[in-house]
């Protein structure tokens, strides 16, 4: 049983420090929101390289660099130009990596790909729905959590997550439909919200397992120790990787969100 819970203050400690600097950054939105996801964004990369392949760190200090770079100048650029920017690092990754290119490309397209999408979602839509969105996110995860430890039961995948189990995976979804329930309510959207919000909280959990399939294939436990109690900022945003490109793509498609007067 302590076993169970041993990360638990670590986790919230770190976890209010993250939430408190969140929410002041998209409270803030505009250069600060901006400059705060193309940090974590560069952190990410950085984490990333050092992983797929650990004998090139200084390229991973200059790929890092220049994947946060690259997503806050593309936010200030007309479309045209900024999507050729946001693939110019993932094409420098594969022309001076050693190992695991198809690995980084993939990754850092996700990445730069949701910070852009995250940015946009706080200028265009505006801190409520960016708060929807992270919520979703951060609901399905700390629901997982609690859940999956307090009722256990079959795994979902112990070959690449040992610890996900259904009862938590299962449990996530029901929170984030609740945030999509609560949010619907209070603003006028559809309650069509319920089903995106357990949608973006499935696409969360994708991005959370692919992150460990890929740390699982290279040996490694977490993507760095930067945050106590949670690994590296790969370890604690993979969620919102999977999430803001579902949304990204999801927002492509339809008018979101619907119902508003």
């Amino acid at each position: 049983m302590t076993e169970r819970w041993s990360d638990l203050a670590a986790r919230m400690a770190s976890g209010l420090v993250m939430v408190l600097v969140g929410v002041w950054g998209i409270w803030a939105g505009g250069d600060i929101f901006h400059v705060l996801v193309a940090l974590i964004c560069g952190l990410m990369v950085w984490e990333l390289v050092r992983i797929i392949s650990p004998d090139q760190r200084s390229l991973a200090m200059q790929l890092g660099a220049i994947c946060g770079v690259a997503t806050l100048v593309a936010v200030y650029l007309p479309i045209g130009f900024a999507l050729p920017l946001l693939l110019a690092p993932c094409m420098a990754g594969l022309g001076q990596l050693q190992q695991n290119r198809s690995v980084f490309m993939i990754f850092t397209l996700l990445v730069l790909m949701a910070g852009f999408g995250m940015m946009n979602v706080r200028d265009d839509l505006g801190f409520g729905w960016m708060v929807w969105l992270v919520m979703v996110v951060v609901v399905t995860d700390v629901v997982g959590y609690f859940a999956g430890r307090m009722i256990g039961g079959p795994k979902f995948w112990p070959r690449v997550s040992p610890k996900k189990t259904w009862a938590g995976t299962v449990s996530g979804w029901i929170g984030a439909g609740i945030v999509g329930a609560v949010f619907a309510i209070n603003t006028g959207a559809s309650l069509q919200l319920i089903g995106v919000s357990i949608a973006v909280s499935m696409a969360s959990q994708m991005g959370d397992i692919a992150e460990s399939a890929m740390k699982r294939r290279m040996g490694v436990k977490d993507s760095s120790s930067l945050i106590p109690g949670h690994g590296g900022v790969l370890d604690r945003f993979d969620g919102m990787l999977g999430a803001s490109v579902f949304f990204l793509m999801f927002g492509q498609i339809t008018a979101f969100p619907w119902g508003l007067s």
